[in-house]
Formats: structure tokens, sequence, C-alpha cells
């Protein structure tokens, strides 16, 4: 066994290239050709800045990937409280210095990118909590002291997402957060006595709310008490994906987005744009291969033999499914608009990395899948 994992940790460059999941990255290069031409079709069918800006971002983050995936499994075991405290540093530097746009406080310009943190923080957290929960004995999981610990892990950098304001992007950590905490043994019952608190104190919650969070709650609820105002983007949303019917109406012919009824069409609702094109068949070919892509993520961590490898695989596999059915349930009005893209698919360079990081850091731990942590 000791000879077998020396030999997984010397691996040359060639046996790395050959241990890569072929059928998660054959995915992962399908749903980046996907997103090039629906952002090719959200301008219009030329070659303009969403869609330039679109395919830089692909080429880079894709090649940044596979960079990080020929890093040892350990050195982001070792890396991750500091990778943790690097991304709470940058969003204290936000909340201080950042880019503020329609009220929002959320970006760094690094002029090559900007840069939202809170992005960041969806892997974060889980590499954090995946290190925690690798080091915490079975015996100790449900201990007022790691609960706690793991709490605070969670809650500061909700604090500072929560200032920004970006409640979406908030929940969104919390539930990776939360994720990690019961692949990690912490017993059902504590997050049914918080899901309870929970109900409880929702309207002492909702007082706090910034006005347009609580107009988007009462949009959500009847879309139709504003149609040309609040509860225009999800009723034309609606429209457009009912328009594209069983086989859609063809790329490039998409009526809602060329005559500009779906506003910001580019980001958290391009799902609307490739349903009308691609109908009822292209959007169930969309969730087969994101189902394809969780599915892959779920058996590398399945394979891999230390528990951090595990944790991160699982929780990341859950963190897509999560950020898919809240993106699809917003689209639908099924869910308030919460401001969640859709994974590689949306515009938005932040989300792009968090998540190539992510997959980055999955091909790791199959590559070096025989690699133990102490």
């Amino acid at each position: 066994m000791y000879q077998h994992t020396r030999l997984n940790s010397d691996q040359n460059f060639f046996q790395k290239i050959k241990n890569l999941d072929f059928i998660l990255l054959f995915c992962i290069i399908i749903l980046s050709t996907l997103s090039f031409f629906i952002m090719y079709s959200t301008d219009g069918g030329e070659f303009l800045y969403h869609t330039k800006s679109h395919l830089i971002k692909l080429i880079v983050f894709f090649i940044l990937m596979l960079v990080i995936s020929f890093f040892n499994i350990k050195f982001w075991h070792l890396c991750s409280y500091f990778l943790y405290g690097s991304i709470i540093l940058l969003l204290i530097w936000v909340s201080l210095y950042g880019v503020k746009v329609s009220g929002s406080q959320r970006w760094i310009n690094l002029y090559f990118l900007v840069l939202q943190p809170s992005e960041l923080m969806k892997i974060g957290i889980i590499l954090c909590l995946a290190k925690y929960y690798h080091r915490v004995s079975i015996e100790k999981v449900n201990s007022f002291y790691s609960i706690s610990v793991s709490l605070t892990i969670i809650l500061i950098p909700i604090i500072f997402v929560l200032s920004q304001p970006d409640l979406g992007t908030s929940i969104l950590i919390v539930t990776s957060g939360v994720i990690i905490m019961w692949l990690g043994g912490v017993k059902i019952k504590y997050f049914f006595l918080s899901f309870v608190a929970f109900l409880i104190s929702l309207p002492f919650i909702i007082t706090y709310l910034e006005p347009y969070q609580k107009l988007r709650i009462l949009t959500f609820l009847n879309p139709d008490r504003d149609p040309l105002g609040a509860g225009y983007q999800i009723i034309q949303s609606k429209i457009a994906i009912g328009s594209g019917g069983f086989s859609g109406k063809g790329f490039l012919k998409g009526t809602q987005s060329y005559l500009e009824f779906l506003p910001e069409k580019h980001t958290d609702f391009i799902f609307t744009l490739f349903s009308e094109e691609f109908g009822f068949i292209g959007s169930i070919g969309l969730l087969l291969l994101y189902a394809i892509i969780i599915l892959r993520v779920i058996q590398i961590g399945a394979i891999s033999k230390n528990s951090f490898a595990r944790l991160f695989c699982f929780g990341f596999a859950f963190a897509i499914f999560i950020y898919i059915t809240v993106n699809l349930s917003m689209v639908l009005g099924l869910l308030p608009i919460v401001g969640s893209p859709l994974p590689i698919m949306s515009y938005g360079g932040s989300s792009m990395l968090a998540t190539m990081i992510g997959f980055g850091i999955v091909m790791s731990a199959k590559v070096h899948s025989q690699q133990t942590i102490a």
C-alpha cells in the first residue's frame, strides 16, 4: 500500500494526463462549447463584446483547470485554510474599496477581470470545511465545540456578503457549508432544529431585507402584480421558455431574445434563451449533461483514498446541483430571483473562475486518487 501511494504521488506528466477523468473533461468541453454558441446568440449572432469576453474566459479558465489538476491533492489540503483566509481578506477589501454598482458593492476591479470574491467563497467554504472534517474524529463531530467552529467558518464570510448586499450568494454559501457539515457526520436532528428556528425567525429576518429583496419575494408570489416592472423579467422568461415548444425555434431564431423582450439574458437568465432556441429536447439534453458531470464528480470522490478529497468532491457535486436547481427554479418562477448564475453557461468571470477551480481540484483528486493524507 505504501509503495502504491508513493508511486501515485511521484507520477510524471504523462501519467497524470493518463489519469485525468476524460469523461468529465469531455462533458466540460461540450458544456463550454454550448455556452459559447448560446452567448453568440445573445449578441444577436455577431462576435461582439459578451461573446469575445466569454470565449477568452473559457479558454483561460479551462487551461487553469488543467494546471490545477496536476497539483497533488495534498497541496489543496495544505492550502485550504490559507485560501479561505485569503478570500475573507478579499471580502473585507470589497467592503472598504470595492466597485459599487446599482447600490451593491461586490466587485474588485483587477482591470483584466472584475472579480467577485463571494463567488470564490463558494469553493473556499467547501475546501475549508473539508479539511476541518478530515481532521475531526467521528466521536467529536457532534460536539458543541466542533459544530461551533463549523458555524463560525460559515458565518464569517456570510456577514461580509450580506453587507454587500448579496442575499442569493449568501444562501448558496451557507448551503455549501451545511452540505459539508452533513457529509462530515453532523446528526440530522441539528439541521431539523435549525430549520425550525429559521422558520420561527423568518418574519423578523424579512423585516431586515432590503426593499428590492422584499419586492422580489412579492413578485415571486404574484408576478402579475407589476407586469411591466418587477414582474416583467420572470413573465418574459416563462413566455420565452414556453414558446420554445418541444424542439425549439432553432439556433439564432429566438424571437423573445432578438426583439429584446429578455433583459439580462446573457447572465442568470441564459437558460431562457437556450430553452427558446432548442426547446424541451435541448433543455433535457443540457440537464442530462449536467447530471453526467455531477455523477462523475461523485464517482471521483468515491474512489479517493482520503476523506478530504471525498468530502470536497461530494460537497462540490451537491453544490453544483444546488446552483443548477436554484437557477432553473428562478427562471421558471418557482423561486424568487436571487442572482444565481448557471454554471459555465452564464456570462460572468468570477462564477466561471470559481467553477473551473472546483473542477480542477476534482481532477486533482482523480489524478491522485490513491494518495492518502494523514
